[in-house]
């Protein structure tokens, strides 16, 4: 790992620009100093929001996994590694060939592939820049008592601990007993290359960070909702309590999730924010709310509102998902759902119309779950590949994702009653008929709430996450173009990334 790039990096933020996409192969000759940064820091600390200004915009810029690819495009790029790995979204054709080593289970077999050092490198590169603000507010244990250092700190901490959890998902079979060693880990910008550490260590200083995000960042009023507050900082808290998944783990995501589905101020998407309907007669849109593509909605919690100054097009999650954007999906390369979880969607689910056969060719596409906020019809020559510059937003958490949680954690722990309740709560305004959730119970009602989690949360990157803490075996369906029919356990290479053919050379302390 080269240490001195991410400590320059950390610079450039500081100063509100970006580092450059071939930034493996750069060698800055100037920089400023983590005491230079320090310093600047104490006399005006709200300096550092440009540092945080760049850790967000990180996870929608391109070229942040460190190459010119047109799947690296921040988070959203790798919330679509993960629906693949977890085989719930099919890659229905190969024009362009985007994501099709992912969907052959090539790069978590290959560590020289670009799609596995790509997550790798995002991630660090997160983690170094949130280390140079760290260090700039006095090192990782020292304590914040004025209100935007605390603000500033409990950000970066967040952040810090948002890149070790996805790491430990996509590097790590999951938590198993802790003592796997995963990834290297890094407090701050000055120490050496670092050796593996265990799944134990890397999820103590997960829960560390978010523990402590949450205590500064209570009463911090963020201005826009790509920032962390205290609610995202929860949720974030309560996914890793439930990939570690002990009896206490599970009570504390209760507590958590419980918290913010009473107190946050979100609420679940209703039928017409969830579903676009149409007119049976003209084809006209009847609801503008649905589309899951505009940041006020309700019940999202974390999200980026798009802009045209954010200067996405092509290479952009609705580049690459969304029929009515101008460019890969639309262009021949199709996501769609998996067509074995498809037939499991009942018949008066209403996210059943989510997916639309658009060929005739039984490929469902997600085109009346998202969709361009410019479409007015159903299906409309002129508005398809219509949307050239990206000004739909991105989702990153809401609120449906601790309902979920919530069941899947009571029914862990044996309390079928409020599991029950619970699910029944998100299910209401989705099937019309839900009282089958009252006859089950055990394994039964967490296989439910299991499937119901990858119905509702399809397409947006939470299903791996779910598969992998719940020690879960995915079946290919029919239509996928490789590997149909065929199974794999939760702890199969197929599902977990090796260490990536770059760190192995450049970190001769990796396994020390």
């Amino acid at each position: 790992m080269k240490i001195s790039f991410y400590i320059t990096c950390t610079a450039i933020l500081f100063l509100g620009s970006g580092c450059g996409d071939d930034f493996l192969d750069k060698k800055p000759s100037e920089k400023l100093s983590s005491e230079q940064i320090a310093d600047a820091a104490k006399k005006d600390p709200s300096l550092l929001n440009g540092s945080i200004a760049g850790l967000y915009s990180t996870m929608y810029n391109t070229g942040t996994g460190g190459t010119t690819n047109h799947d690296d495009f921040g988070q959203k790029g790798y919330d679509i590694y993960g629906d693949m790995l977890a085989s719930d979204m099919v890659l229905g054709a190969l024009n362009y060939g985007w994501y099709s080593d992912v969907a052959r289970y090539q790069p978590t077999k290959d560590y020289t592939l670009d799609a596995a050092y790509q997550p790798w490198r995002y991630y660090y590169r997160i983690i170094f820049a949130a280390n140079g603000v760290i260090d700039a507010l006095g090192g990782t244990d020292a304590p914040q008592t004025e209100s935007i250092q605390r603000s500033i700190m409990g950000q970066a901490k967040a952040m810090r601990a948002y890149s070790y959890f996805y790491l430990a998902n996509f590097y790590g079979v999951g938590y198993e007993d802790g003592t796997n060693k995963i990834l290297p880990i890094y407090t701050n910008t000055q120490v050496p290359n670092q050796p593996l550490s265990t799944t134990e260590e890397v999820y103590n200083l997960i829960i560390s960070d978010l523990t402590q995000a949450i205590e500064y960042l209570d009463g911090f009023n963020r201005t826009s909702k790509d920032q962390i507050n205290v609610w995202v900082a929860k949720g974030l808290l309560a996914y890793a309590y439930a990939a570690r998944g002990t009896t206490a783990d599970l009570q504390n995501v209760v507590t958590l999730t419980e918290d913010i589905i009473a107190n946050s101020g979100y609420r679940l998407n209703n039928e017409n924010e969830v579903v676009g309907k149409f007119d049976a007669e003209t084809g006209a849109l009847l609801n503008t709310q649905a589309g899951f593509n505009n940041v006020s909605n309700p019940s999202w919690i974390w999200g980026v509102d798009l802009t045209l100054a954010s200067n996405l097009d092509l290479i952009s999650w609705w580049g690459q998902m969304d029929l009515f954007t101008y460019s890969y999906a639309w262009a021949g390369d199709p996501k769609v759902i998996d067509n074995g979880l498809y037939s499991l969607i009942h018949d008066d689910d209403v996210r059943k119309n989510q997916f639309v056969d658009v060929y005739g060719d039984d490929l469902y596409w997600p085109i009346n779950k998202f969709f361009a906020s410019q479409r007015t019809k159903e299906l409309d020559e002129n508005e398809i590949g219509g949307q050239r510059s990206i000004i739909d937003d991105y989702v990153y958490m809401r609120m449906e994702e601790f309902y979920l949680l919530n069941a899947e954690a009571y029914a862990k722990l044996g309390q079928d009653a409020p599991a029950s309740d619970r699910l029944k709560e998100l299910l209401e305004e989705r099937i019309e008929d839900y009282s089958y959730v009252d006859a089950l119970g055990g394994q039964a009602l967490q296989d439910e709430i299991y499937l119901q989690t990858r119905i509702e949360l399809w397409g947006e990157g939470k299903v791996y996450l779910a598969l992998k803490r719940n020690k879960a075996t995915v079946t290919r369906g029919s239509n996928h173009l490789f590997f149909p029919g065929e199974s794999f356990t939760y702890d199969s290479d197929e599902l977990t990334f090796p260490i990536p053919q770059a760190e192995v050379l450049n970190n001769p302390a990796l396994n020390q």
